[in-house]
C-alpha cells in the first residue's frame, strides 16, 4: 500500500470500530439501518472516493476504494452493502453515461452524501433474467411516464436517487436487452411507491425493499444516455457493483477469522487453549489462506479496471471466489465457536447469516461462472 491507501484504510478501519462494530448487532436485532451513518461516511468522503473532484470527489482508484469498503464490511455488512451500492451503480452509471447537466446535478451532492443513491434491476419475476423485466416507460411530450414494480432495492426506501432500468419499446415491438432504459428518478417524485420491507435472514439492518412506479412522469433530462442501451449500461456498472461485493465478502471473512483467533486462543479444553489442537490450527489455516487468495484475486481485478482493461472476467471471478469463501470462513468460524457459535450472543453467527447473500446478489454464483466462460471464449 501507498502512504495514501494506508491512511484511508486506517481511517476506515477507525471508523467501522468506533462507530459501527460497536451497535452492530444492535441493528441487526432491531433491523434498523442509522442513516446517521451514512451522514458521517459522506462527511468523511466514503460516498464519492472514485468519483473526480470536479464533482466534489476525492478521485481515488479503485483499489483504495475496496480497502475502505472491506474495512466498513468488517464492521457490519449491512452498512457496507449501502456504501457499496451507492459507490458503484448509481454514481457510476451517472458519470459514465449522464449530460454533464446531470453529472453536476447529481453527482456532487451524492459523492457529498447529501443524497444517497439507490439501483433497480430486478423485478419480482425476473432476477436472473434480468432483461425479461416488464416495467415499461412510455413516452410522452417532455419526457416519460413509467409504471411497474422492482424488486430487491438496497436503500430504495431511504435513499434519495434511485437509478432505475425499464423497458423504452412497446409491447408488439419487443426489442429484448435493446428494448430497456436507464432512468434517474428522486424517491420524492409523485408516482414513486415504497412495498413492504423484507425480512431477511442476514444483513438485516440493510434496507430491501420494492419498489413500484404508479403513473410516474419523469421528464426528458432523467433519461440516463441512450433509451435502447440502458440494460448495456446496467451491465457494465454490475462489473463495479461485484468488485464492491467482493470487497463485502472479504471484509466479512476477516472479520469472522479475527473472532475465531481470539476465541481459540480464550477458550480452553483438556487443560489447554483449542488453538494448541492441530484440527484447530488446520481450520485456521484454511481460514486465512482463502482470505488472503480472495483479497488478492479482488486487487488483481481492481488493478485492470484501473488500468482500462476489460473486467468483467475478473470481476466475476473475484465476486465467485470471494462470496464463497466468506461461506467456508464462517462456517468454520461457527465451528470453532462449537455450541456457542450457535447461538446469537456471540458475533460469527450474525457473519454467517451475513455472508450467505454475497452469494446471491450482484449476480449469483451460478451466473458468475456463466459470466466467466463466455469471457473465456471471447
Amino acid at each position: 500500500m501507498t502512504p495514501e491507501q494506508q491512511q484511508i484504510r486506517d481511517l476506515a478501519r477507525e471508523f467501522a470500530e468506533n462507530e459501527i462494530r460497536p451497535f452492530s448487532a444492535e441493528w441487526d436485532e432491531a433491523h434498523h439501518f442509522p442513516r446517521e451513518v451514512v451522514a458521517k461516511l459522506g462527511e468523511l468522503g466514503f460516498l464519492g472516493m472514485v468519483l473526480p473532484e470536479e464533482y466534489d470527489g476525492l478521485g481515488l482508484d479503485s483499489a483504495t476504494y475496496l480497502m475502505a469498503l472491506e474495512e466498513i464490511a468488517r464492521g457490519d455488512a449491512s452498512v457496507a452493502v449501502s456504501m457499496g451500492v451507492h459507490n458503484s451503480l448509481p454514481t457510476q452509471m451517472i458519470l459514465a453515461n449522464g449530460t454533464p447537466g446531470q453529472k453536476e446535478r447529481w453527482l456532487k451532492p451524492m459523492a457529498r452524501g447529501e443524497v444517497l443513491g439507490a439501483f433497480s434491476l430486478s423485478e419480482p419475476d425476473s432476477g436472473s433474467d434480468a432483461a425479461g423485466m416488464l416495467a415499461q416507460a412510455r413516452k410522452v411530450d417532455g419526457g416519460w411516464v413509467l409504471n411497474g414494480a422492482k424488486a430487491w432495492v438496497t436503500n430504495g426506501g431511504f435513499g434519495d436517487v434511485v437509478v432505475t432500468m425499464l423497458r423504452t419499446d412497446t409491447p408488439d415491438d419487443r426489442r429484448g436487452a435493446k428494448g430497456i432504459g436507464a432512468f434517474i428518478v428522486p424517491t420524492n417524485t409523485e408516482g414513486y411507491v415504497v412495498g413492504r420491507r423484507e425480512e431477511k435472514m442476514g444483513q438485516r439492518a440493510s434496507e430491501t425493499v420494492g419498489i413500484a412506479f404508479h403513473e410516474m412522469f419523469v421528464p426528458d433530462d432523467q433519461l440516463l444516455g441512450d433509451p435502447s442501451q440502458g440494460f448495456i449500461y446496467a451491465l457494465k456498472g454490475l462489473d463495479a457493483g461485484r468488485l464492491g461485493i467482493a470487497a463485502l465478502a472479504v471484509g466479512i471473512s476477516q472479520a469472522a477469522l479475527e473472532h475465531s483467533l481470539a476465541y481459540a486462543a480464550e477458550r480452553r479444553q483438556f487443560g489447554k487453549a483449542i488453538r494448541e489442537f492441530e484440527g484447530m490450527q488446520f481450520k485456521l489455516a484454511n481460514m486465512a489462506t482463502r482470505i488472503e487468495a480472495a483479497r488478492a484475486l479482488l486487487h488483481r481485478a481492481a488493478a485492470a479496471k484501473d488500468a482500462g482493461e476489460p473486467v468483467a472476467k475478473l470481476a466475476a471471478m473475484a465476486k465467485l471466489f470471494a462470496s464463497e469463501a466468506a461461506m467456508y470462513v464462517t462456517t468454520e468460524a461457527v465451528q470453532v465457536f462449537g455450541g456457542y457459535g450457535y447461538v446469537r450472543e456471540y458475533p460469527v453467527e450474525k457473519l454467517f447469516r451475513d455472508a450467505k447473500v454475497t452469494e446471491i446478489y450482484e449476480g449469483t454464483s451460478e451466473i458468475q461462472k456463466l459470466v466467466i466462460a463466455r469471457e473465456l471464449y471471447r
